[in-house]
């Protein structure tokens, strides 16, 4: 109810902790003493440039190209009663946003800068994706508010499931029914009707504690995590880096705006505290986060040359493909060449018998001879007619 009324109030006043309400005064706080636990809020839109939609994007988010899957409405995918009569649509998405397919981005290998540095506390995620332990980051500093693909169990025994054969369901795109009582497994997603796991709710006491709290790739519609940008101390920074400006931004004395994309905004935080090689040697790392090879981005020399003998494969089987068809193409007509040649054949063999009936001497209708004169007979053999 706080944030509500607060939402459209813009501080007027001074900044009481920074020196000005930009990010070359953020650079210069959290170089200080002053700056010693900060907290991270992120959300979709930081995993977009990995090639993840976000969710609520008109045209390219996840909402928006679920129609394919036939559902009564997009959220009906992540609703546990509509899970329970239909779990395939979910299964095929979880297949294509499993882990392993999509790369960390730079503004999640900052988050392991943060944390190198020490000063990382605690990152609260509404991602799924599991990028961030793939930057690097301990379980202990991650809070998966909406779960994650990190650990499956049965909704209903709730017996843990082994990820492996998960894996192996997912991309043979069959449902997992739990060994032990045959109910439907899937990760520890929190699905709509679901309780937030119980990590979120003993962690958000210590944002109390915050010396900054920076806020990335969020929406900030989806209760309760919205409302955690409220928990910190009223003289705390707060810097939000987002395509766009939301929440409450702004009503508080040391509020940062930066607008534009996530991976930008770090890049130019990084560059102003002197960590932008770090950064980008933490991000090289990642590369190797990937399972499945990628057609413009090899993860490895290993992997470059199975894909360029994948690829080398794929064009020999295209070529006999192509051979087969030709020849298949070649045999089918000479099979019609052979079979117009036997029906004209069998065509003129008819008329040749027609023609034969036609012409044979009709019983008792036989012609009369002529009378043919010898030489002797000095007559012209011809007929009176003049014809033979």
């Amino acid at each position: 109810m706080f944030n509500f009324f607060r939402q459209n109030q813009k501080y007027e006043g001074n900044p009481t902790v920074l020196e000005a309400r930009d990010l070359p005064s953020i650079a210069k706080y959290m170089k200080s003493d002053a700056c010693k636990r900060v907290f991270i809020m992120n959300g979709a839109g930081i995993s977009t440039s990995s090639g993840i939609p976000d969710f609520r994007s008109p045209d390219t988010g996840l909402y928006a190209n679920l129609a394919r899957l036939r559902l009564p409405y997009p959220e009906a995918v992540f609703e546990i009663t509509f899970f329970r009569n239909n779990p395939k649509p979910f299964y095929m998405l979880a297949k294509e946003l499993y882990p392993g397919n999509f790369r960390p981005t730079p503004a999640h290998s900052f988050l392991k800068v943060l944390d190198n540095h020490k000063l990382l506390t605690k990152c609260f995620t509404q991602n799924i994706d599991t990028l961030e332990r793939r930057a690097g980051l301990s379980d202990d500093k991650i809070v998966e508010a909406h779960g994650s693909y990190a650990s499956q169990r049965c909704i209903d025994c709730k017996r843990p499931y082994d990820a492996a054969k998960l894996k192996e369901k997912l991309f043979k795109e069959e449902v997992a029914h739990c060994e032990n009582c045959k109910g439907l497994i899937k990760p520890d997603i929190v699905f709509f009707g679901e309780s937030l796991p119980p990590l979120f709710h003993r962690s958000i006491p210590s944002l109390k504690s915050a010396d900054l709290l920076i806020v990335m790739g969020t929406s900030l519609v989806v209760q309760p995590f919205a409302s955690l940008v409220d928990l910190v101390p009223e003289d705390c920074p707060r810097l939000l880096i987002n395509l766009e400006h939301v929440g409450d931004f702004g009503s508080r004395p040391n509020d940062v705006v930066h607008l534009g994309k996530c991976d930008d905004g770090v890049r130019e935080l990084c560059r102003l505290l002197g960590w932008e090689e770090e950064l980008e040697r933490e991000w090289e790392k990642t590369k190797d986060t990937l399972e499945r090879v990628s057609e413009d981005a090899p993860v490895s020399e290993k992997d470059k040359k199975k894909a360029e003998k994948e690829a080398r494969a794929a064009k020999f089987r295209e070529e006999v493909d192509k051979s087969e068809a030709e020849l298949a193409e070649k045999e089918t007509l000479k099979d019609e060449v052979d079979e117009l040649t036997k029906e004209v054949e069998a065509g003129l063999a008819i008329s040749d018998k027609d023609d034969s009936k036609a012409n044979a001497p009709v019983p008792g209708d036989h012609p009369e001879p002529h009378s043919v004169k010898t030489e002797d007979s000095g007559e012209d053999p011809k007929g009176p007619d003049g014809k033979l």
